[in-house]
């Protein structure tokens, strides 16, 4: 019931920001919890952020905690994640994934998932 597309990534210089757009479609958009995932050359998919259905419920992985900020607007069915001071272990690419309820770290429970977006910080 929810498809979900991921924009905004890009190459960039490190300290620089970006904005990453996950547009979704369904009417049930605003009973997921949603998150931001991410994959590294040769590492395993890991956790970024997370929001609950409302948008006043976030966490964050260490790594990027005071960086990135997770934001949702349900009126406009989209999830953002802003990326600001970023570095070249931020290279990724990042994927936005929806589940009903609460958003766990554990990728395998997720239900829907983007296609992802490159985000690449030369040094």
């Amino acid at each position: 019931q929810v498809q979900l597309v991921e924009s905004g990534g890009g190459l960039v210089q490190a300290g620089d920001s970006l904005r990453l757009s996950c547009a979704a479609s369904g009417r049930t958009f605003s009973s997921y919890g949603m998150s931001w995932f991410r994959q590294a050359p040769g590492k395993e998919r890991e956790f970024v952020a997370g929001t609950n259905w409302r948008g006043d419920s976030t966490y964050y992985a260490d790594s990027v905690k005071g960086r990135f900020t997770i934001s949702r607007d349900n009126t406009k069915n989209t999830m953002y994640l802003q990326m600001n001071s970023l570095k070249p272990e931020d290279t990724a690419i990042y994927y936005c994934a929806a589940v009903v309820g609460m958003p766990p770290m554990t990728w395998r429970v997720y239900n829907y998932w983007g296609q992802g977006t490159q985000v690449t910080v030369s040094s």
